[in-house]
Order: C-alpha cells, then sequence, then structure tokens
C-alpha cells in the first residue's frame, strides 16, 4: 500500500522524538540516581572507615552500601511518582521502599557494629526480620491493590 510522503515523514519525526525524549528521561534518572550515590556514600564514609582493612567485613559492609544506595533512589523515585499520580497503589510501593531502605540501614548499623541486634523480647524476633515482613506485606498492597 501506497502511504504519502508527509504521513511517512511525521511517523519517523515523531519516533525521533520520543526517543529522545526517552533518553533524556533515563539521563536524568542517572544523574539522580548518580547525586543520590554520592550523598548516601559520603554520608557513610564515617561507619566504614574503621572496618577498611577488615577484608571479611569491607565486602559485606559495601553489599549493605550498595543495597542501601538503590534503595535509597528507588524509594524517592517512587515518591515523586506518587506525588504526580495520587495512586495508592504507587504509594504502598513507595512505602515498600522506604522500609527497604530504613531495613538496610539497620543491617548495615548492625554489620558495622554502631547498633546491636535488636530483637523484640516478647517474640525472640530480630527487628530487620519484622521490617521485611512489612516491607513485603506493602509491596503486596500496591501490586495486589485494586484502584
Amino acid at each position: 500500500m501506497n502511504v504519502p510522503i508527509y504521513l511517512n515523514l511525521v511517523t519517523v519525526i515523531n519516533d525521533n522524538v520520543q526517543l529522545q525524549r526517552g533518553y533524556k528521561l533515563l539521563d536524568n534518572k542517572l544523574k539522580f540516581f548518580a547525586l543520590t550515590t554520592v550523598i548516601v556514600s559520603s554520608l557513610l564514609i564515617p561507619l566504614t572507615i574503621p572496618h577498611i582493612l577488615h577484608q571479611s567485613m569491607i565486602y559485606h559492609i559495601i553489599i549493605h552500601i550498595v543495597s542501601l544506595n538503590i534503595s535509597v533512589f528507588l524509594g524517592l523515585v517512587s515518591i515523586f511518582a506518587y506525588l504526580k499520580n495520587s495512586n495508592i497503589r504507587m504509594l504502598f510501593m513507595a512505602l515498600g521502599f522506604v522500609t527497604l531502605a530504613i531495613v538496610e540501614g539497620i543491617m548495615l548499623l548492625s554489620s558495622t557494629g554502631n547498633l546491636p541486634n535488636v530483637i523484640l523480647p516478647s517474640v525472640n524476633i530480630e527487628l530487620p526480620h519484622i521490617v521485611l515482613l512489612i516491607m513485603l506485606t506493602l509491596f503486596g498492597l500496591g501490586l495486589l491493590r485494586a484502584n
């Protein structure tokens, strides 16, 4: 079928604009991720310096720092998405990422020795396990909740 040349031109221009917008959006998120990583990591330097020479611990601490960076970034992005859309499902997802950042912070402080294992005596369960259960519940509500 022959399509007039101007319709093909409009389609090509539209595709190029969408590609450029997608790249710009990706670029902004990468810059935002880099910014949050620099801020969070720089705040955590005093916690990691005493453990630099402990080879068995530094890798464990680095894993928690990376997890904290990712969870803070995803939490902020999901909070901004909720503020933009005001969707209750997005709110639950945002709260899930925030609780993930909280549990990663607790685990990081625990692995650096700055926070002892917090155990709830009445049920004999560590606090991070309860926060993880809350996180999974919030993600489940965000995923399964009908609008």
